[in-house]
């Protein structure tokens, strides 16, 4: 058999993608087909291109700038910076796909994920009136209400509806990314007919796009932009959901009781199910990836892993995250008496709130603080998850994580002995974009079913186990960390008054 080879391309804008491509065959290429998987998050755009094999053939990624933060509460994607980031990931992915002998006209359909709980205002041409407003905003918090720094507003939309305009000239959205103030209805996945809640949400009919459900068609790409991403015109875009329901697609979570964590800015923690459970009182019934399903999600960590990012910005001293991470397997489950409470971005209900490190002594280094980090997401996690597990009747025996924080060894270990239960990850961490691949390959009938997917694109890789005394250790701190928001909440409400 002829061997493989790495095969390393120069894409536009200076992006390098590297795919590892088969030996040219040509008329078994004819024979193939492949879908695009489109995963646009807050801190980077990434475009795979997947045989129906299920094999990655082409990769590329582009990193966002940093939000811009015009004061405290408000955060906006720059300039037109999530579009522009979407397209240079296209160019390096179909640069490494042509290159390495592939005809996109094999290329049956894409699935796009846009990240969720943004808004986006545009004028009449579908220009941006406004920089995208980033779900960190206070905004977001509250009905929609215009600003005399918008200018003229002629539709409003979210992030999903935004980009799959500028690729099918359609002002179309899917019904499952509609979260927030937004009058949908939640079991007819369509617009609600009901004159109050759009008066309660501030919008009317005409401002807001038609609706079609996860796998159905928003369009076909426009010729323009089929020139410039180097796809063929009229190649069908397919609706999927917000990007956690997507990832909790591409992560093969079906099981009952096997919860998702995904590792990204937002960290959420989900399950999934089959009845729309309007009245939780610990956690949110949204629309899954898959029409019929329902995605469970309790609150998560705000800047979850950002705040790994921005440790290792401000005081990694040029060193790594598998660099620090290395460092933080070798302190001790508890970092020594540290707790980190991850408040960086304050949730809607306290807005006072500000992240804090309880603890500090002559023991502590960098490293101390860094696990105390990741060991402060898992615990607030647990305190989030646990009242989800109660109500829904079934308790987690085992997580699935995704995300880029699922690289890392001993975050996987703080989880699994944290919660007390086996914790795994897949070969291929980019869920987002595996359930963007499972709703475009089955509209186009690469797949017969999500589960024919599910067994071609998602693959388990290793399983940490938990470790009995760490995680009676973790038990003690996490009912500590469940009551630091009593006695914190007074000071930083006293020092949130003194910026006003």
């Amino acid at each position: 058999m002829p061997r493989r080879k790495a095969v390393l391309i120069a894409a536009p804008d200076g992006w390098i993608a590297a795919i590892v491509a088969r030996p040219l065959v040509c008329c078994a290429m004819a024979e193939q087909q492949f879908v695009i998987g489109v995963d646009v998050g807050t801190q980077s755009a990434k475009v795979l291109i997947f045989a129906a094999s299920g094999e990655v053939v082409a990769h590329g990624q582009h990193s966002l700038r940093p939000l811009e933060i015009p004061s405290p509460n408000r955060a906006i994607h720059p300039n037109d910076d999530l579009w522009d980031g979407t397209v240079s990931a296209f160019r390096a992915a179909v640069a490494a796909f042509t290159a390495a002998g592939y005809d996109t006209a094999a290329i049956a359909a894409m699935g796009v994920c846009v990240i969720r709980c943004c808004r986006v205002l545009l004028r009449a041409d579908g220009s941006l009136a406004h920089p995208v407003i980033n779900w960190m905003d206070e905004r977001l918090d509250h009905p929609h209400a215009h600003e005399q720094q918008y200018g003229e507003v002629s539709h409003i939309t979210t992030s999903s509806g935004y980009v799959g305009l500028r690729l099918t000239g359609e002002r179309v959205d899917t019904c499952a990314n509609l979260i927030g103030w937004w009058p949908i209805d939640d079991l007819t996945l369509d617009w609600s007919d009901d004159p109050e809640r759009w008066e309660t949400c501030r919008l009317s009919r005409d401002q807001v796009f038609d609706l079609v459900q996860p796998g159905e068609q928003i369009g076909g790409l426009i010729a323009s932009v089929a020139a410039e991403l180097g796809l063929p015109e009229g190649l069908p875009v397919i609706a999927t959901a917000h990007d956690k329901a997507v990832e909790a697609l591409g992560s093969g979570v079906l099981d009952p009781g096997v919860g998702l964590v995904s590792l990204g800015t937002y960290i959420a923690a989900m399950a999934t199910g089959e009845a729309h459970i309007a009245d939780a009182e610990s956690f949110w019934s949204f629309q899954a990836a898959i029409p019929g399903r329902y995605l469970y999600e309790c609150w998560g960590v705000r800047r979850g892993m950002w705040s790994v990012s921005w440790f290792r910005d401000q005081f990694g001293a040029g060193a790594t995250e598998d660099e620090l991470n290395s460092e933080a397997a070798g302190v001790s489950p508890g970092s020594d008496g540290l707790l980190t409470v991850h408040d960086w971005a304050a949730p809607p209900h306290a807005p006072f709130r500000k992240g804090a490190i309880v603890g500090f002594d002559g023991r502590h280094t960098r490293a101390h603080v860094y696990r105390s980090i990741l060991e402060g997401i898992a615990l607030r996690l647990k305190n989030h998850m646990d009242p989800m597990a109660d109500e829904l009747g079934q308790p987690f025996t085992g997580l699935v994580v995704s995300g880029g924080g699922a690289n890392a060894d001993v975050m996987m270990q703080i989880l699994a002995d944290v919660h007390g239960v086996p914790v795994s990850r897949n070969r291929l961490r980019s869920s987002a974009a595996i359930g963007c691949a499972v709703n475009a390959g089955m509209f186009a009938g690469v797949w017969s079913s999500s589960v024919e997917a599910a067994d071609r694109l998602v693959q388990r890789d290793d399983t940490f186990e938990p470790i009995a005394r760490n995680t009676e250790r973790y038990a003690r701190l996490a009912a500590i960390e469940a009551g630091l928001h009593e006695h914190l909440d007074p000071i930083t409400e006293a020092i949130s008054a003194l910026e006003r």
